[in-house]
């Protein structure tokens, strides 16, 4: 896997982790003026993509902290931190 490659992929990786603390943010403010919403299919799918985001968000926010479905948010960053971990150890020889 070249640098390069590496590289658009951690950007994108952060764009997206971006994006959902943003929508984590969002929903509230619209939550707390009563407003359109952003749905909760939205926020859990943008947490699969960009966990960290979307759990930072969530804390920050206090924001769908007491819902149970948000949980998964946990299992998703779970999921890619075994990633991290397999890509690591894949790519970068000791």
């Amino acid at each position: 896997m070249s640098l390069e490659l590496i590289q658009i992929i951690a950007v994108l990786y952060i764009v997206l982790n971006g994006v959902s603390f943003f929508l984590f943010g969002a929903d509230k403010r619209r939550a707390v003026l009563d407003r359109y919403r952003i749905s909760e299919a939205s926020l859990i799918a943008s947490g699969l993509f960009g966990p960290f985001g979307a759990l930072i968000g969530m804390k920050l926010f206090r924001h769908k902290t007491r819902k149970p479905l948000f949980k998964v948010i946990y299992v998703f960053l779970a999921i890619h931190l075994v990633l991290f971990i397999i890509l690591i150890w894949k790519f970068c020889p000791l």
